[in-house]
């Protein structure tokens, strides 16, 4: 039973992570945005939800004992806005620039977290947070399988919307517009306007994800958002595939049962007194296994497979060698259907003009030197 529970902790850890991921693979993965402040809209996302669902406290912004649905709704509202006024603001600078932007965003809202005590606690953090199926906390097994129900709930229902939106005109452009920005401005397309929506739409699924996190844990505080955060979200999304919303899943779930096995060996191998030296480890062994991948599938497990990685793409059969005119199955290339009109045969075999001098049949009595008369 306990290796059941953990099981189900274990995956639910992994698919908040893959909502993370699900939501930087809008950015980068369709738009080609280089967002490397994704620890920032997610902490502005469990803050947000935190504030608002915890009960009263005096020290303290917030505590209205809002749903816990209500919650996750208003941090996806103040993430995606938060993201697209930051893309208003940024997304005119490109790939380099754009990441040193994204990263100011997301040093800036740890450090607000951070010193802001009367807004979201300080240091100490946020405690309290009204947890789904509290009742069940006493049981873990039931506990952790009904959050497990949950969190896939809500990572399936948002799988399903990005299929769908991918598919979609919408989705077409933001794949033109990284692929070739001047082509699809060319047709009319304002680059702009489609890039702040996609940094928005994912900036809002990144804040839910991190609302989900804070109720599934229960506590926040600045130090779950520190920088350690976006690489493993980024290692997730190159592992699984740029591009592809099942390579999202599948990332995730690998990297984070890397990442966890990791740490188990470690704390089973080394010393507790060289422990937190040794944590560094499973970065060591994330990074190993990222230029592994990268050398086997330089594009990840499921990258460049089309629009959200639905399926390989469909080569073309090789045409059949020897025949100069194939013609349809149980059709004889002597029939009439098989040679066609007249004219066309006449087209097609019409021979080249040469001159009297190149090899062209002499007329009788004359040499092929001699003058057409």
């Amino acid at each position: 039973m306990e290796l059941i529970a953990y099981g189900a902790f274990f995956l639910t850890t992994a698919l908040v992570f893959s909502l993370i991921t699900l939501g930087l693979n809008v950015q980068w993965g369709l738009t080609g945005l280089f967002n490397v402040g994704i620890a920032g809209f997610v902490a502005i996302g469990a803050y947000t939800s935190a504030l608002l669902t915890t009960p009263d406290d005096p020290g303290r912004f917030g505590g209205l004992d809002w749903p816990i649905i209500a919650g996750w709704l208003a941090a996806m509202v103040t993430a995606g806005l938060v993201a697209a006024l930051t893309g208003l603001a940024t997304l005119r600078l490109k790939a380099d620039y754009l990441a040193i932007t994204t990263f100011g965003v997301a040093v800036v809202v740890q450090l607000v977290a951070l010193n802001a005590q009367r807004l979201t606690g300080g240091p100490f953090g946020v405690g309290f947070i009204p947890r789904p199926f509290a009742g069940l906390a006493e049981r873990p097994l039931l506990f952790n399988v009904a959050n497990l129900a949950i969190v896939a709930m809500v990572v399936a229902v948002v799988f399903l919307a990005l299929v769908r939106l991918s598919a979609s005109p919408w989705g077409r452009v933001l794949k033109a517009l990284r692929e070739d920005e001047r082509a699809a401005m060319s047709l009319g397309k304002n680059a702009r306007l489609y890039r702040v929506q996609a940094f928005a739409l994912g900036g809002a699924v990144m804040g839910l994800a991190g609302a989900v996190q804070a109720h599934f844990i229960g506590f926040i505080a600045p130090e779950n958002y520190l920088p350690t955060l976006t690489f493993q979200v980024w290692v997730m999304l190159i592992v699984g595939g740029s591009g592809s919303n099942v390579g999202a899943l599948v990332g995730s779930l690998l990297v984070w049962a890397i990442w966890a096995g990791s740490g188990a060996l470690v704390s089973a191998v080394v010393p507790t007194d060289q422990q937190a030296r040794a944590a560094a480890l499973q970065i060591v062994a994330i990074g190993v296994m990222l230029c592994v991948i990268l050398l086997v599938r330089p594009t990840g497990l499921f990258g460049g497979r089309g629009a959200a990685g639905a399926g390989p793409r469909r080569r073309a059969k090789p045409k059949p060698e020897g025949r100069r005119h194939p013609t349809a199955p149980g059709v004889s290339r002597a029939s009439p259907a098989a040679r066609g009109s007249p004219r066309a045969r006449r087209r097609r075999w019409r021979p080249r003009r040469r001159s009297w001098r190149c090899g062209y049949p002499r007329a009788p009595g004359r040499s092929n030197g001699a003058r057409r008369p």
